[in-house]
């Protein structure tokens, strides 16, 4: 499959003076008198964006930023396609035991995503809260990674080059951390490698509405911070999902505007930053490199759109989507909930989703949580994770601390865990063995 390369990040001057072309070139439509928000991306922002691209906004200087992160590039063989090349984030702590994660973007997101939680996370605070390995892919048709030229890639595609990515590294065992297509895709690995994604945290919590009917009782029952969550997936239903019926139908139509024009590009991405976040200070910096991340994209940004076609309308893809709203048995489930999320459902509608051993509504945050409030997402993963936390030692002989044979030693209570380790992973394999014919 090849090696494993350090990588860093170097659009060619030609592609960025290319960009800078069409911006000198760039016609912006009128728009109507105070409409604001209500018609999408006002005009008076994306003319000020524009301006401030063009005069100010220095790529070299953010491309050199990115740099710092500890970059790599590897080659992952998928089934039924070419090899990928794909590129990832790989931080390793200095704690021996240290946790490997797995962190998995989503759209409009990218590799990025996962740079605040970085330094939140490297380190154990005096063996009392775990350290983690974190690996952050660029998915396929995203970022840095390649393109995929054929049909049919799906969830279980994605899911297989996570996989494949870990096992590479020496990770047989994992915990993942995922939201918007990550939270699907980790959700995906649960299901089909059990055996290695021994545990999952997830925010924007994709469970199937509620098997009763919605009574009076019923919604009497609900807290406010409940009832403003389902207001909340209203709006994004009626108001703010055109842009996924577009994605999930006819992808290819809206690439020739992604591709061509920056400024297209800048306003489809920009409207949600801003809509779904919670007032997140964005400044003009953030939002211009994480459209460039789709600008200089090696498949370029319309590859990165087909994930809703493959995984919406295509048969395994709709059928595995489906499957991971409902119980993935042998993997234990973080869930976060945040108010300005996409769908924010009642937090019992998600309880037959899986061993649930962690849950918590936070009193703030939107869709890119790790970049709007990393502190939030690293505190969920050190309490899960951690001392005490419904998945402490979920994964053999790392516990995220210095002192993890003491601790291990506790948990079992006999001083010998690798016999419950290997009785366990017996288990799960009968399991997949099971899930692999129920598939077929």
């Amino acid at each position: 499959m090849g090696s494993i390369q350090t990588f860093q990040v170097s659009v060619p001057q030609e592609l960025v003076d290319q960009l800078d072309q069409k911006l000198s070139l760039a016609s912006l439509p009128n728009e109507l008198e105070h409409s604001d928000w209500e018609y999408g991306a006002p005009l008076a922002d994306i003319k000020r964006l524009l301006e401030y691209w063009q005069e100010d906004y220095d790529w070299q200087l953010h491309e050199g930023r990115i740099n710092e992160l500890p970059q790599y590039m590897t080659q992952i063989t998928v089934n039924g396609f070419h090899n990928l090349d794909i590129h990832f984030v790989h931080q390793t702590s200095p704690v021996e035991s240290a946790i490997p994660l797995l962190f998995v973007h989503g759209w409009p997101g990218s590799f990025l995503e996962v740079a605040k939680i970085l330094p939140l996370l490297a380190d154990t605070k005096d063996g009392t809260e775990p350290a983690f390995h974190i690996v952050a892919p660029s998915l396929p048709n995203f970022g840095f990674s390649q393109g995929v030229t054929k049909k049919g890639f799906s969830l279980p595609q994605y899911a297989e080059v996570c996989h494949n990515l870990m096992l590479k590294l020496g990770y047989t065992q994992y915990v993942t951390q995922g939201g918007d297509w990550g939270a699907w895709i980790t959700r995906t690995l649960g299901l089909l490698h059990p055996t290695s994604c021994r545990a999952s945290h997830i925010n924007m919590v994709g469970s199937r509405e509620s098997p009763h009917p919605r009574t009076p009782s019923e919604a009497s029952s609900l807290t406010p911070s409940e009832r403003a969550g389902l207001d909340r997936s209203a709006w994004f239903q009626s108001q703010g999902s055109g842009y996924s019926a577009i994605q999930s139908t006819k992808p290819q139509t809206l690439g020739y505007l992604l591709n061509d024009s920056p400024i297209g590009l800048l306003a489809w991405i920009y409207e949600k930053l801003h809509d779904w976040t919670d007032a997140y200070p964005w400044t003009d910096d953030e939002i211009l490199t994480w459209t460039c991340i789709y600008a200089f994209s090696t498949a370029g940004p319309v590859a990165s759109t087909r994930i809703y076609k493959e995984s919406m309308s295509v048969d395994e893809g709709v059928w595995l989507k489906e499957k991971t709203r409902g119980y993935v048995p042998g993997v234990k489930l973080g869930l976060a909930y945040y108010p300005r999320d996409l769908y924010v459902h009642p937090v019992a509608w998600a309880r037959g989703m899986g061993e649930i051993v962690f849950e918590k509504v936070h009193e703030r945050g939107g869709h890119f949580a790790a970049w709007e409030w990393p502190e939030s997402v690293a505190g969920d993963l050190k309490e899960m994770f951690g001392r005490g936390g419904g998945a402490e030692g979920v994964v053999p002989l790392r516990d995220g601390t210095d002192g993890g044979g003491d601790r291990r030693d506790r948990m079992d209570g006999r001083g010998d865990r690798r016999d419950r380790v290997d009785a366990e992973t017996d288990r799960r394999d009968r399991m997949d063995g099971e899930r692999d014919q129920d598939m077929t």
